[in-house]
């Protein structure tokens, strides 16, 4: 047996203000997106704000359904639609927040499982990483410079590819 360690690294801010203005207000661009959340099951509202490499930003907020599974997240909602409407442009980094109709979130929101493998498919895609920034309604905010920190053994392309047998 061989025990291996995986690093990852995330950058801490505690406040917005600390952040380069272009991502402080990606970050904001994400919290004007809830306001087009659809989440009367959760009552958890999430928005997300994609930049482009030739500078557009592209918005999504999460879209709920009785059905639960065909409900969509706001990461993927904003990376699907960026990448519908401007196939060939490098997605440069996301923001990511939330607000509850509950309660505060005081800590980062961070994509779940199925984001992270579309951000890990879309940094393979244009062989760059993306630069994932995460907030709550308060507190501090958490970045991190490619999905490999968020999703250290990512499912990759390779794995899906056959091999023959020897």
């Amino acid at each position: 047996m061989k025990i291996r360690n995986i690093n990852i690294q995330i950058e801490e801010y505690d406040h917005t203000d600390s952040l380069k203005k272009a991502e402080a207000q990606l970050l904001g661009l994400a919290q004007e997106a809830i306001k087009g959340s659809y989440a009367p099951y959760s009552e958890f509202h999430v928005g997300a704000a994609v930049l482009l490499e030739n500078g557009e930003i592209v918005k999504g907020s999460n879209q709920e359904n009785a059905a639960y599974p065909s409900g969509l997240c706001a990461e993927r909602v904003a990376i699907f639609h960026a990448k519908s409407k401007y196939p060939s442009l490098k997605v440069k980094s996301i923001a990511i927040t939330a607000a509850s109709e509950n309660f505060i979130t005081r800590s980062p929101i961070t994509p779940c499982g199925a984001c992270r493998q579309v951000i890990a498919e879309t940094e393979n895609r244009q062989n760059e990483k993306i630069r994932i920034i995460m907030k709550g309604q308060e507190g501090i905010v958490q970045a991190v410079n490619g999905i490999e920190n968020l999703l250290p053994l990512v499912f990759k392309e390779e794995q899906l590819k056959k091999s023959k047998r020897k």
